[in-house]
């Protein structure tokens, strides 16, 4: 077991893409509970078409109140050259870029085919200068118009991704469909030099991020009260809750940095801006600490 994580929140982005849009000024306010809570990497935006994800309309406006904090990376999706020409303008510190390991998947996500999506990620790499680009390789462990994925088809993704300029790489449960026994057999082919991004679809993403660390990885996406979802993938779920995955690394002695009450503050903060209750279960339940007795 690792002694320790890094988390990079996605709900600012990731979790309210699949929301009904809300203002710039909320958006900011999430982030600003997240750094608070101790997140030190957040993916607070998208450049993106703002007719394809209505909810990443204003990624401009929440860059300009969100960079700049000490000590915190905040991080773009972008899906191609323009839109990272669009996010150095706008002085994001990383960016995020998504090929799928699924020729039907990428097509529909990004309407092109894996290797026009190799070429903007090199692209992409240029465009950022010295950024740091992060690869998410998505449909890593199941396609839901393929089915499984052969983990060297997968294995030699990434390495394209790092051939284009890519300086890491995380392979993304987009639909749910990885288990301990998949992410295993993809390690195996890749290493695990590589990060996790997963997802709740099929009530497996906890159970993977333990395998996960297990297997020696450090590095996994989860977004604060486990919302999120492709909308081009029908039935995709949220992501792994950021507070469910510290509740149990809090547990087990794995070091996150992140305050967990603080966590579950913003938690709140975030079911109150999108409207209704979020899918966490810590959220819901609260922390076993809480049921705890008197010492």
């Amino acid at each position: 077991m690792t002694a320790s994580i890094s988390i990079r929140d996605v709900g600012p982005r990731d979790g309210l893409q699949a929301e009904a849009p809300v203002d710039v000024a909320s958006r900011v306010r999430l982030v600003d509970a997240l750094v608070a809570a101790g997140l030190r990497t957040i993916e607070a935006v998208a450049f993106v078409s703002p007719t394809a994800v209505p909810a990443m309309a204003g990624a401009a406006e929440v860059a300009a109140s969100v960079v700049g904090r000490d000590g915190v990376t905040i991080v773009a999706l972008v899906p191609n050259v323009r839109g990272a020409e669009m996010a150095v303008t706008a002085g994001v510190d990383a960016l995020t870029f998504t090929v799928s390991a699924s020729a039907v998947y990428n097509e529909r996500n990004v309407r092109m085919s894996i290797d026009a999506s190799i070429e903007q990620l090199a692209g992409v790499c240029e465009t950022a200068g010295e950024r740091p680009v992060d690869c998410v390789v998505s449909c890593a462990f199941g396609s839901p118009y393929e089915g499984d994925i052969a983990p060297a088809t997968v294995a030699s993704l990434c390495a394209r991704s790092f051939a284009a300029g890519a300086s890491s790489v995380t392979l993304a449960d987009t639909t749910g469909m990885a288990t301990p026994r998949r992410l295993i057999d993809v390690f195996a082919d890749t290493g695990v030099g590589v990060g996790l991004h997963l997802h709740e679809t099929r009530g497996t993403a906890l159970v993977n991020a333990y395998a996960g660390m297990e297997a020696g990885v450090t590095r996994f996406d989860t977004s604060v009260g486990g919302l999120g979802g492709s909308p081009f993938a029908a039935g995709a779920a949220g992501n792994l809750a950021t507070e469910d995955l510290v509740h149990l690394c809090d547990d087990l002695g794995v070091v996150t940095g992140i305050d967990l009450n603080r966590l579950l503050d913003a938690a709140a903060l975030v079911a109150d801006i999108v409207g209704h209750p979020v899918p966490s279960r810590i959220a819901a339940a609260g922390p076993r600490s809480r049921l705890a007795p008197p010492a």
